[in-house]
């Protein structure tokens, strides 16, 4: 996350949540801690990103041209392009295939919501946002790398869950930024 969007999670509503699932990665944490949270999160790995430098090594054979990796506007269609490869198992050994991503994604989900909590916040990316919401909306795989792609930086995207049911209610709202003052504080990546 750069700068801006870390600065924009001190401004998520996440007061009133009894339990806190956070994944492992360090930037998450990061994120945790721009909010304010001073508590002892669980950690699930299936809440980790997809790991797109593999993906782009498993894509282009240890290879990655420069300019994927230095043209923005490269990068991303090749993001867009590669997870959809990924998705049709067109890719040779990567470190996790697309099964593997959406079964363990599809595990966090009921590790979170298997709770009698009545409110759970969950600190992720925008890959396992897009496959959440894809999943629940019960859309075509491709719709995961479509909502990955809108995804904003500390934006909030919202489930309701009862007896192993899940329903999405809302997606990339931003109300803590809809103020002129922080305004300039939203980003996409």
């Amino acid at each position: 996350m750069n700068r801006r969007g870390w600065r924009a999670t001190l401004c998520v509503p996440w007061a009133g949540c009894r339990t806190v699932w956070c994944l492992a990665l360090e930037r998450q944490r990061d994120t945790l801690s721009a909010m304010k949270f001073d508590g002892s999160p669980e950690e699930h790995a299936g809440f980790n990103e997809y790991d797109f430098g593999d993906l782009l090594r498993a894509k282009y054979h240890g290879n990655v041209p420069e300019l994927v990796k230095g043209d923005r506007k490269v990068h991303f269609r090749t993001l867009r392009e590669t997870v959809f490869e990924w998705q049709d198992d067109q890719l040779n050994d990567p470190y996790e295939t697309w099964g593997q991503f959406e079964t363990r994604v599809a595990e966090a989900l009921k590790f979170a919501t298997d709770t009698d909590a009545r409110r759970v916040l969950v600190v992720s990316s925008g890959g396992v946002i897009g496959q959440l919401v894809a999943s629940t909306m019960q859309a075509p795989k491709r719709m995961m790398m479509e909502v990955n792609l809108q995804i904003k930086n500390a934006s909030i995207t919202r489930f309701v869950f009862s007896k192993g049911r899940v329903f999405m209610t809302g997606m990339n709202a931003t109300p803590h930024l809809d103020h002129t003052d922080t305004q300039h504080l939203m980003t996409y990546s």
